[in-house]
């Protein structure tokens, strides 16, 4: 049995992809650069914390974009 080839990503999908894409890009250097800085001023570890919340957050929105374009386009092979 040979799978027919997917279609192409939509413009829509494209864009939710980058954006996605973007999230993961901007989010990691942030997260690891408030994480330096709280370090170096000796900040309450709760402002590490969240930090790692809000990084955690966007990769999760991230994620969640992601997943959502991948069941969009097996849509028609189940």
């Amino acid at each position: 049995m040979t799978k027919e080839p997917r279609q192409p990503m939509t413009e829509a999908q494209q864009r939710q992809v980058r954006l996605a894409a973007i999230v993961i890009i901007v989010a990691f250097p942030l997260w690891v650069l408030v994480s330096w800085i709280g370090g170096r001023l000796g900040l309450p570890p709760r402002y590490a914390f969240l930090a790692d919340f809000a990084a955690l957050a966007a990769f999760a929105f991230a994620l969640v974009i992601l997943w959502r374009v991948w069941r969009e386009r097996n849509k028609g092979d189940a």
